[in-house]
């Protein structure tokens, strides 16, 4: 059959997609530990470099992987988990599926093609066994209390105290501090409770994620002098956690991203402003002056 030069783009875009999906996967397939795992993520390596196969039948001609797609899709998973890293690619997926539907009276195996896509999308829903996530809500919880506590001791102690050293050291103070407790708090509720979680990288996941977030929100104040300056920077980073942890969460776990993050981030924010005002009228009622 003569192809009409914009089918033959169409097919040959279709070729690039899925033979860059079948280096991925391949890739992949090597570094899960799972050997269930990477058996059903190497197969579908395979499905993929038949379809390439069989449009290639179509156009007559071979077409190389987009290198940069391969390699950014892979780095992710390796840096973030493969789960992230699939259900990220998946979203491309979806959109080559509905695509599929334009060429079927031309490649009659699109059909094939398009259902073979919805069932990889069934197999990689049973991928997701992740340690990290398993123990996302202990994240979460470490994630979400050094924001809320941090943001407004610090809110707060920047207008009591109008010194950077001194808010550096009571923020890291209080923070280390906090990240113990809380670590300790969530050993002790998984142990209390019937699930697979062990109680240790549970308390260990939630420490980390405080520990890092204090870090993060305390830098500003021991790199620059103008504690306003420091506040505005750490706020805004709290809100840059907040957007990046809530995108992560809603690729991995098919959650939706927009009210989670609307919630954290009115959460940190309210009670910074809250800890703001009291911070000033703490200071004014004992007549501190520093």
């Amino acid at each position: 059959m003569q192809l009409t030069e914009e089918v033959r783009n169409k097919i040959l875009a279709f070729q690039r997609t899925e033979i860059t999906e079948h280096h991925i996967y391949r890739r992949l397939a090597t570094s899960i530990k799972s050997p269930e795992n990477a058996r059903i993520v190497a197969q579908i390596a395979e499905d993929e470099l038949k379809h390439y196969e069989g449009l290639k039948k179509y156009s007559g001609q071979d077409v190389a992987p987009n290198w940069f797609s391969m390699w950014w899709y892979y780095l992710i998973s390796r840096l973030f988990g493969f789960t992230f890293g699939i259900k990220l690619m998946e979203r491309t997926e979806k959109n080559v599926q509905k695509d599929y539907d334009e060429i079927t009276d031309v490649v009659p195996e699109a059909v094939t093609f398009k259902h073979e896509e919805e069932v990889h999308e069934e197999k990689l829903v049973g991928l997701l066994n992740e340690e990290r996530l398993q123990y996302a809500g202990s994240i979460v919880l470490g994630l979400n209390d050094a924001l809320v506590e941090l943001t407004g001791a610090l809110a707060g102690l920047t207008l009591a105290l109008q010194n950077t050293k001194l808010i550096a050291l009571s923020g890291l103070i209080t923070g280390i501090a906090a990240s113990m407790s809380m670590a300790a708090s969530e050993y002790l509720s998984t142990r209390s409770e019937e699930t697979s979680k062990n109680p240790v990288r549970a308390a260990i996941y939630t420490g980390i994620a405080y520990i890092g977030t204090v870090v993060l929100l305390v830098l500003p104040y021991l790199l620059f002098e103008n504690y306003y300056l420091d506040l505005a920077i750490t706020l805004t980073t709290a809100v840059i956690i907040i957007a990046v942890f809530n995108y992560y969460i809603s690729v991995a776990k098919d959650e939706l991203f927009r009210e989670r993050f609307l919630e954290m981030a009115g959460l940190s924010l309210g009670v910074a402003l809250f800890s703001f005002i009291i911070g000033y009228f703490i200071r004014i009622w004992l007549g501190i002056e520093i």
